[in-house]
Formats: structure tokens, sequence, C-alpha cells
């Protein structure tokens, strides 16, 4: 049974722009007449999620390089400020 309390994007859209056509989908279970496209469209999200996932996992590698490179910068600053 589908959690009713979920509203999604995809739900207002076909709503939106057909509200027979959501009501079939959505409470007559009527099949979609276009099934491929339907997968298709689930595989871009996919794709598009693992993108995001990569691009997230990218991002906080960097910013742990960053700080490695600020903190050696700083003990080289301090080893040369000492070694004076």
């Amino acid at each position: 049974m589908k959690d009713r309390s979920l509203v999604r994007a995809s739900d207002i859209g076909l709503w939106n722009f057909c509200n027979r056509a959501w009501w079939l989908a959505q409470v007559k279970q009527v099949p979609h007449q276009n099934p491929a496209l339907l997968q298709k469209g689930s595989a871009m999200h996919r794709a598009h999620g693992q993108s995001v996932q990569r691009a997230k996992s990218l991002q906080q590698t960097a910013q742990l390089l960053l700080a490695v490179a600020m903190i050696l910068a700083g003990l080289v600053l301090i080893w040369l400020l000492l070694s004076r």
C-alpha cells in the first residue's frame, strides 16, 4: 500500500497536467500506456542520483585535502619562524 501522506513532485506535475490521468494512475491503478518511457525516466533519475553522490564525495575529498594542506602550510610557517 502506498504512503498517502507523501506527495511527490511527479504526482503534482501529473495532476497539474491532467488530473484525470493522475486519478487513473493513482486511484484506479490503471497501467501506464508507455511503460518503457517510465523505465527510461527512472534510469535517468538513478544516473543523476549517482552523479550527485559522486560530486558530493569529490567535494568532501577536496575539503579534506584543503584542510590537510592548510595544516601543513601552518606547520611549515611555524617551523620557518622557529628556525630563525
